[in-house]
């Protein structure tokens, strides 16, 4: 291990601990994309970019970065970073641990007065979780380049719109599409992010590579019945669409854990009119499709359309569907993989690899740059809950293998 590893260690561990304490909520940690307390972290780790050397902003879709050239200004950068918005009641390392660990060993370059053969940019990137607006990516999609203009109009539970909200932190969305990178200016990008499995705890390992990141499907389907009074519309009279979606569900459930490596959620539910004497007539239900094989994943959710319109069917109900994301699966590029194997077996770590079922911002990179991930333990496979937690001692053999892939890296 290299002895610098614990400096660096405890440099992201401060950054993890002081962005825990930023929050739009009392009590929990709840920080979304353009909120005030995403603004307030913003800030905070533009600051601690600065103080750490490196020449630090905030682009026009509120992504922070910092630069760290390289033996001549201005050369083609190496990305790296994660994304600093959450959940609601979130753990604290999902994503920060990504620009802390990024932060934290380039500190230690810009510390020891060391310049690469190219130029290094830390991303701190909002809109990953995608949890206060539609669409998702905001900040990594604008970077790469791919940003919709039109996503500007979509709403948030309060009707405000994505544009507005931007103006709101300060940024200009008519920026936007200057924000994005020429690919001769990027040279990759490589993100550290905390496991959110169990892979590497049942190996006992502290961090492991990431072989592809899981496409996915996301539909709202919506099923139409006929209300009535709960008192007077007998039972083989009924056509109860909240009914109907709760079968469609559990037959979503069933088909789901009938194949390998396929996961299914039903995050939201809800029936109208929504009172407690009325039959409901409207039931609507979201619907989240994982897998890393694109057809399989196609072909799983024409059965579960297929059964669901069985049994809107045989229920006398109308039912359709509308997808409103959809994203490939995205593989690890093959040579930034090899780099950091290497990191990892000049450590003396095995270069495990395992898939991401849960989508990250190099979904968006690579389609700018390669993209490569690294993966840390974290305790009992927790994330997205407060119990999340990484030990120090990973946090450490995470910044000694990024550490050395950086001093390896040949552009």
């Amino acid at each position: 291990m290299p002895p610098d590893a614990v400096r660096m260690a405890g440099d992201a561990m401060a950054l993890v601990a002081d962005l825990a304490t930023i929050t739009d909520e009392s009590g929990r940690l709840t920080r979304l994309y353009l909120s005030p307390a995403h603004r307030r972290a913003a800030d905070l780790v533009r600051e601690r970019m600065e103080e750490a050397g490196l020449a630090a902003s905030i682009d026009a879709a509120g992504t922070v970065i910092g630069r760290y050239e390289g033996r001549r200004p201005g050369m083609p950068a190496l990305l790296l970073g994660s994304h600093i918005d959450t959940v609601r009641d979130a753990g604290r390392f999902d994503g920060t641990l990504g620009v802390a660990v990024a932060l934290a060993v380039v500190a230690e370059l810009a510390r020891q007065e060391r310049r690469l053969p190219f130029a290094i940019e830390v991303l701190a990137f909002g809109d990953e979780e995608g949890v206060r607006f539609p669409s998702t990516l905001a900040g990594s999609r604008a970077v790469a380049g791919s940003f919709a203009t039109s996503t500007l109009a979509e709403r948030d539970a309060e009707g405000i719109t994505l544009g507005e909200a931007l103006r709101s932190f300060g940024c200009n969305p008519a920026a936007i599409p200057a924000a994005g990178r020429r690919p001769e200016d990027v040279l990759g990008y490589v993100e550290i992010h905390i496991e959110q499995g169990r892979v590497l705890e049942q190996a006992d390992q502290a961090v492991g590579l990431v072989s592809g990141i899981s496409g996915a499907l996301r539909l709202g389907l919506k099923v139409a019945g006929v209300s009535g009074h709960a008192g007077t519309l007998m039972m083989p009279e009924r056509r109860d669409a909240l009914c109907g979606a709760a079968e469609m569900v559990l037959a979503i459930e069933e088909i789901a854990r009938s194949r390998t490596n396929v996961v299914a959620t039903v995050g939201r539910l809800a029936a109208e009119p929504g009172a407690v004497n009325v039959v409901p007539g409207t039931a609507e239900f979201t619907l989240d499709l994982r897998t890393l094989d694109d057809a399989a994943r196609q072909r799983v959710l024409n059965e579960m359309l297929r059964r669901c319109a069985a049994i809107a069917g045989r229920r006398g109900l109308e039912l359709d569907h509308e997808t409103f994301y959809d994203q490939p699966t995205t593989f690890c590029d093959a040579a930034l993989k090899a780099g950091l194997a290497n990191a990892l077996a000049g450590i003396g770590l095995e270069p495990i690899e395992m898939q991401s079922g849960a989508g990250h911002d190099g979904l968006a990179l690579a389609a700018l740059c390669p993209m490569a991930m690294l993966f840390v333990r974290c305790t009992d496979g927790v994330s997205h809950h407060p119990d999340e937690d990484v030990s120090e001692d990973d946090i450490q053999m995470a910044c000694a293998v990024l550490a050395e892939f950086l001093r390896a890296f040949e552009p």
